[in-house]
């Protein structure tokens, strides 16, 4: 399991919501989560996660 960085939810590494970010691949719970962390990607790695976004 690893954790989504933008809701701090943990997820399996077998989700199909992910993205490549400076060669890692992140997982996300959704599709919002994972467009949240595409718009702000730094945001999210220098602040940790801050819970699930609007959507």
């Amino acid at each position: 399991m690893v954790m989504d960085p933008v809701c701090g939810m943990e997820v399996s590494e077998t989700s199909k919501f992910k993205t490549m970010y400076k060669g890692k691949v992140y997982y996300f719970c959704g599709p919002g989560c994972k467009r949240e962390f595409e718009k702000d990607p730094e945001g999210y790695l220098k602040s940790g996660p801050k819970g699930m976004p609007d959507m």
